[in-house]
């Protein structure tokens, strides 16, 4: 075998992620879909249908990127923007990718921007399994209104107890010879949370996360 050179090494960044270690995140990509309605702009927010994972929220079409379905990220926006909207892929148009957001609880987000070639809800077939409901909010409305913003506070726990009241430890401190500060919960700062408030529904958390760095990109380009 031959000696490991910078060359080799090198050659190897050609290939790095923008990410490192994605593959144990819960990855996911969203469509922050544009419908144009009398010449002005709007996202169109999907709530989701009670009975499924974080029912009842505001988010864009999205969800799991699926291996054996998916042959990218953006694919996975448009499949399940498709699945969800009922809307056929003609009608879908990527601009581009707004990027990726890396959220505390373990997933990842790859939203990417695209117009909706519609003119009216009523186009779309809502798959209701999913979906409760889509409404349209103006662009402008975010472009203009700063989010409301709070924290909550992080911790990492290396240990907890089951529903029998079992201690479960997760790392083992001692036997791995670690500092004995990490055997108790740390502290790991505060993650923020955007709330924007419009005539519909409330638009929080991830969402509202992406809508705020786009519309910071859109500010910054006038």
């Amino acid at each position: 075998m031959n000696n490991l050179t910078l060359e080799n090494i090198t050659l190897a960044l050609t290939n790095a992620p923008e990410i490192l270690g994605k593959d144990k995140y819960f990855n996911s990509a969203v469509l922050v879909p544009l419908v144009e309605i009398d010449n002005k702009f709007h996202f169109l927010f999907e709530k989701r249908a009670d009975q499924i994972r974080q029912g009842g929220e505001v988010s864009f079409p999205g969800g799991e990127f699926e291996s054996k379905k998916d042959h990218g990220l953006r694919h996975t926006a448009i499949r399940e923007t498709i699945e969800e909207l009922g809307l056929p892929s003609d009608k879908i148009k990527i601009i581009g990718k707004v990027g990726t957001l890396v959220a505390p609880m373990g997933v990842t987000v790859d939203a990417f921007l695209g117009v909706l070639n519609i003119q009216s809800l009523d186009e779309l077939t809502l798959d209701k399994n999913e979906v409760e409901k889509v409404f349209l909010v103006p662009v402008d409305h975010f472009l203009k209104q700063k989010p409301e913003e709070y924290t909550v506070k992080l911790e990492v726990h290396p240990s907890y107890k089951d529903e029998d009241g079992k201690m479960v430890e997760l790392l083992p401190v001692h036997k791995l010879g670690l500092p004995a500060r990490y055997s108790k919960p740390w502290k790991n700062g505060f993650h923020r949370v955007f709330v924007y408030n419009s005539t519909e529904e409330v638009i929080w958390g991830i969402t509202a996360e992406i809508v705020f760095e786009l519309c910071r990109m859109i500010n910054s380009s006038k």
